[in-house]
C-alpha cells in the first residue's frame, strides 16, 4: 500500500545514538511508500496528542515510532476528529503492546516493512470520561503495580520490571469496594482488580480471554475480587467465558458489555493503556471501528 501524505511522531527525547540507529532502520523503508513523509520529534509529554489535533486532518496516515505511551497520546489527538488517518505503529517502547495485538514485528526494520505488507483494519477504541484507550483501563493492582516500579529499573530491566513491580505490590495489595453498572445489571463488592479490555496483551503477555477480539464493539470486563496468587493463575488459565455466577469458585467475574460504569467507594487511580492520570469513577462506552490501523497477516 502506499500513501500521499504521511507524518511519522517519533520520542525528540530519546538518546541521539539510539534515535539515528531507529530512524534509519524505519524512515528509507517508508519514505519509499509515501509521497510527502514529515518527521516531527516529541519535545515534551502531550506533545504527540497536541501534533495530532491540528494536523490528523490533512494526511492520510499517521506512523508512530514509540511506545504504548506515545501511542495513547495520538489516539487521543484523533480520537474526536471527524476525518481520521490510518495509523501505523513501529513498536520501540517496553512492552508495545497493541502493536503485538496487531501482529506488527517487534523489530524495527521489520515492523516498517510489515505495516507496507499488511492490510488495513478497522479497530475499536474506547471513550473513557473524556479520555480514549486503545488497550485497557484498569484500577487496583495494575495501578499500583505501574506506580510501584522503582526508578532506574524500568529503563535497565525493561518489560522485566513490571513482573518485579507485580511481585512487589500483590503482597501488599488491599481490597477496595465497588459497584459495576452495566446494560441495566449491577454488581458490587470488594475487588483488588478491575480491568476493561479491547486489546489482548498486557506487559507482553497475551491475555487468555478467550472472546477478546479488537473490532467487535464489545469490552471485556474483569474482576479479581482476591489478591491470592492462586486467582491470578485463575486468569491466566482461563480457558472458557466466565459469568457473574463463576466468582464462588475462582474468585473472577468476567463478562463483556458495550458500557460500564465504574464506581470506588473512594476515588482511585485508574491506569489508561500504561499511564496513570485518571481516577474513578469511570464511564466507559467502546467506540466500534473507530480506528483504522494497519495489521499485519500472522
Amino acid at each position: 500500500m502506499k500513501f500521499r501524505k504521511a507524518l511519522l511522531i517519533y520520542n525528540g527525547e530519546a538518546g541521539q545514538k539510539d534515535l539515528d540507529k531507529t530512524l534509519g532502520a524505519c524512515v528509507p523503508v517508508i519514505a519509499s511508500q509515501v509521497e510527502e513523509l514529515v518527521l516531527l520529534a516529541t519535545k515534551k509529554p502531550g506533545h504527540a496528542k497536541e501534533i495530532c489535533q491540528e494536523r490528523g486532518e490533512a494526511v492520510d496516515a499517521i506512523f508512530i515510532l514509540g511506545g504504548d505511551g506515545t501511542v495513547h497520546e495520538v489516539i487521543n489527538g484523533l480520537g474526536s476528529l471527524d476525518k481520521r488517518p490510518v495509523i501505523g505503529i513501529l513498536p520501540n517502547g517496553t512492552c508495545n503492546d497493541f502493536s503485538r495485538a496487531l501482529n506488527i514485528p517487534q523489530d524495527i526494520k521489520k515492523a516498517a516493512q510489515a505495516l507496507f505488507e499488511g492490510e488495513i483494519v478497522d479497530v475499536d477504541a474506547a471513550r473513557v470520561n473524556d479520555a480514549y484507550f486503545l488497550n485497557f483501563w484498569g484500577t487496583g493492582i495494575i495501578t499500583e503495580t505501574s506506580s510501584n516500579i522503582e526508578p532506574g529499573e524500568k529503563r535497565i530491566l525493561g518489560k522485566i520490571s513490571y513482573y518485579l513491580s507485580a511481585i512487589r505490590t500483590i503482597s501488599k495489595s488491599e481490597a477496595f469496594s465497588f459497584t459495576l453498572s452495566y446494560e441495566g445489571k449491577q454488581i458490587e463488592g470488594e475487588a483488588v482488580m478491575i480491568l476493561v479490555l479491547n486489546g489482548s496483551f498486557i506487559g507482553t503477555r497475551p491475555l487468555p480471554v478467550p472472546h477478546i477480539q479488537i473490532n467487535d464493539g464489545l469490552l471485556d470486563v474483569v474482576v479479581i475480587k482476591n489478591s491470592s496468587l492462586s486467582a491470578f493463575r485463575e486468569l491466566l488459565s482461563l480457558k472458557r467465558s466466565w459469568t457473574p455466577q463463576n466468582e464462588e469458585d475462582t474468585g473472577i467475574i468476567y463478562f463483556q458489555t458495550r458500557r460500564i460504569k465504574i464506581e470506588t467507594a473512594e476515588r482511585i487511580d485508574a491506569d489508561t493503556d500504561g499511564e496513570v492520570y485518571l481516577q474513578t469513577p469511570a464511564d466507559i462506552t467502546s467506540l466500534k471501528q473507530h480506528f483504522k490501523m494497519i495489521s499485519h497477516p500472522v
